[in-house]
């Protein structure tokens, strides 16, 4: 005969639990460090006569982006996404917060 349980734990007990285990849980994955912004010294070094600016290094990650999400246009999103696949650490986060000010001040003004 099993135990008697009083109150609050007689209701746990009565309800069936989910055994949630590690595994199914989703996992956050770690964002890696990526030396994307550093190809334009590379690119120098290799061919000095040759160049690529900001701008177009972040489209050119930005439309490799668009398909993923399988749509033909680069959104803010993409370009967001690509920033921070080019800049590292906390320069991502200020160059995003920068981008999303500016934005919302376009789109204000008109």
């Amino acid at each position: 005969m099993p135990p008697k349980t009083r109150g609050k734990a007689a209701k746990k007990a009565g309800k069936a639990q989910k055994n949630i285990s590690k595994s199914d849980k989703k996992k956050k994955r770690k964002r890696k460090e990526s030396y994307a912004f550093y190809i334009y010294k590379i690119l120098k070094q290799v061919h000095p006569d040759t160049g690529i600016s900001n701008k177009a290094m972040i489209a050119a990650e930005a439309s490799c982006l668009a398909p993923y999400n399988k749509r033909s246009t680069i959104t803010s999103r993409e370009i967001q996404t690509a920033v921070r696949l080019l800049l590292p650490g906390e320069l991502a986060k200020h160059a995003v917060s920068e981008g999303t000010k500016a934005i919302t001040k376009y789109t204000s003004s008109k």
